[in-house]
């Protein structure tokens, strides 16, 4: 078959192919350029998943009949100045978008630049353009996209429901939105109301209430943050709690000089800094703003321009790691605000609760009954309010002895430590949770996850420093394993060296263990080999030496620390709690689990319904 120079429609339908390959490319590339024209009000209007009709409009710049008709032309854009690919300050800059819709979709654009008498149209059908006639439009610019792919109908095949559909162009209009709070935007689709993101200041400030209207109020009280530098690489953002996370990573929105993007470097980054604090089934909610010489990274690498190229990846994940880490580790000891919220919700009665019982009923616990309460009720000055019992009082309703050492004499708190953020410890129940009073609420500590991190965050400090120090076994432990485990903590005996397992191999299917962390001296050796070996048949060895250690490290701080169902003294509690507060990342234990639960007098009022 001869070469032949394809026809210019045809040329433009396979670019299509590679810019818009669904309603939410078109939405994202319209989106963008309204904001490169300087639109500071932005409307999408959505139908059929985008399929049917994708509207949006703007009051940026506008363009007059010039510049229409050459902005259906391939390759003509205002964003380029010069010929420098390496000095893009702007959202988009190929040229390609509209003719790229104009060849699969029906598209109108009406315009109008201020001071001009009127606006003026241009159409594009399948390829075919009509030249631009006066239109009526106030001013800025409006972008119609009708039967989006009616020309290349094969590509329908190829698109999920309207739901999902319109689910990505909402979702590329809420980062776009995140990306400059200082523009207002509105999502209007035929599956709900009209959403509206007001417009917000470019600070910090703004960056946190526009993030708290696109997650939610919940998302902004669950925030920190984030903040730092590295050679030339500016890092600025939220991110959030590790108790509040979600299952998938469609809450991570990652902007590089103001543009989205969802790069594997920054995404693997964020997972290295929130690897010791969440299950790997569970991911942050954050927001992140890089901002660096456009030289230094390359946005030409994607023809949807959502992946960037960094000339110094190394030192833009080390500057997310550190920053990151430092952020959350810095934070004081708190819990997800969503934990009270919701043990409010579960203790809350249902709407449905029975009325008011009839005058004069007699009977006995009426279910579901709370009589209405003065909005000024305080029940410290109700006459139903339980008095304090005296020793001698308080031995009459003594009846066995207590499940939980919480006698009055055995827990007198200290006035300094009320006041510590994790209060003093009064009471512990089922030999497993420690209940701890503060000035104005309570606090309920796992023993068990927060000793964990305690023993990790120490066994980390110390491979630091100078290395962990070992305990040497008087009668070296001999244990058994399956051969292919005993093989593989052979291979890598010099590692477990480093954190203080010394071990070498003993026969076939055996280990013969000499040293121990001194941390874990008190440990089962046996099982805490066992374990060692069951984790290391999921190491990757393209991680760093670095994050392999610390897998083993949280191995080891598991079977270090104090176990669930060993009883306490208020002593040893209260040293408990001590710690935590001054460890960096004791909310949650290294799992990922939460270490402690928070509640103010004001949520135990709430559980109670006594506000």
């Amino acid at each position: 078959m001869p070469i032949r120079r394809l026809p210019p429609v045809l040329i433009d339908r396979i670019a299509a192919g590679e810019v818009v390959e669904r309603p939410a490319a078109v939405v994202k590339e319209l989106t963008e350029n309204a904001i490169d024209a300087g639109a500071q009000s932005v409307e999408v209007v959505i139908q059929g998943g985008g399929r049917r009709l994708v509207r949006v409009t703007d009051n940026g710049a506008g363009m007059g009949p010039d510049d229409l008709a050459l902005c259906i032309e391939r390759h003509a854009t205002s964003k380029l100045s010069g010929e420098d690919l390496l000095a893009i300050a702007t959202l988009g800059f190929r040229g390609e978008a509209l003719p790229s819709i104009g060849a699969v979709a029906h598209l109108a654009i009406t315009s109008r630049p201020p001071g001009t008498a009127h606006a003026f149209e241009i159409r594009v059908d399948g390829g075919v353009v009509t030249p631009p006639r006066p239109a009526a439009l106030g001013g800025g610019t409006r972008v119609e996209v009708r039967d989006l792919f009616y020309a290349t109908p094969a590509r329908l095949k190829f698109l999920k429901s309207d739901r999902a559909e319109g689910a990505a162009a909402a979702d590329v209009v809420r980062r776009l939105a995140l990306a400059r709070p200082d523009v207002a935007f509105t999502l209007v689709t035929d599956e709900r109301a009209p959403i509206t993101f007001p417009v917000r200041t470019a600070d910090a400030e703004g960056r946190a209430a526009r993030l708290a209207d696109v997650l939610g109020a919940e998302a902004g009280r669950n925030l920190v943050a984030v903040e730092g530098e590295r050679e030339g690489v500016r890092l600025e953002g939220l991110a959030g709690l590790p108790t509040f996370s979600k299952a998938n990573s469609l809450s991570q929105f990652l902007f590089v000089n103001g543009r989205p993007v969802r790069d594997k470097l920054l995404m693997g980054a964020v997972r290295a800094a929130y690897s010791d604090l969440l299950p790997s089934d569970r991911h942050p909610v954050l927001a992140l703003f890089f901002t660096l010489d456009p030289r230094d990274v390359d946005v030409n690498v994607h023809p949807a321009k959502t992946e960037v190229r960094f000339r110094d990846g190394g030192n833009v994940r080390a500057l997310l790691v550190r920053t990151l880490t430092q952020a959350l580790g810095a934070r004081a000891p708190s819990t997800s605000a969503t934990i009270a919220d919701r043990l409010a919700a579960l203790a809350r009665p249902a709407e449905s609760a029975a009325p008011y019982p009839a005058p004069g009923y007699r009977g006995g616990a009426f279910a579901g009954f709370r009589p209405p309460l003065p909005a000024d009720h305080d029940w410290r000055a109700s006459p139903a309010r339980p008095l304090a019992f005296g020793e001698t009082e308080q031995a009459q309703l003594d009846i066995a002895e207590p499940f939980a050492d919480a006698r009055p004499d055995a827990a007198l708190p200290a006035a300094a430590d009320l006041d510590r953020p994790l209060g003093a410890a009064r009471a512990q129940l089922h030999e497993t949770y420690i209940v701890a009073q503060t000035r104005d609420g309570l606090v309920l500590v796992d023993q068990h996850a927060a000793h964990e991190r305690l023993v990790y965050e120490k066994l980390k400090a110390a491979l630091v420093r100078d290395g962990v120090a070992r305990q040497g076994l008087l009668i070296p432990a001999v244990v058994d394993l399956d051969p292919a485990d005993a093989d593989r903590l052979a291979e890598r005996a010099a590692d477990l060296a480093t954190l203080g397992l010394v071990l070498e191999p003993f026969g076939h299917g055996a280990v013969l263990v000499r040293e121990v962390p001194a941390l874990l001296k008190e440990a089962d050796v046996a099982r805490l080999v066992a374990d060692v070996a069951e984790h290391a048949a999921e190491w990757d060895d393209a991680l760093p030496l670095e994050r392999r250690l610390l897998h083993v490290a949280a191995t080891m701080a598991c079977h270090g620390s104090v176990r669930a169902g060993r009883r306490l003294r208020v002593e040893e509690m209260n040293a408990l709690l001590r710690e935590m507060e001054a460890t960096p990342n004791a909310g949650e234990c290294n799992h990922g689990r939460p270490t402690f639960v928070s509640l103010s007098l004001k949520d135990v009022e709430k559980l109670f319904a006594r506000r």
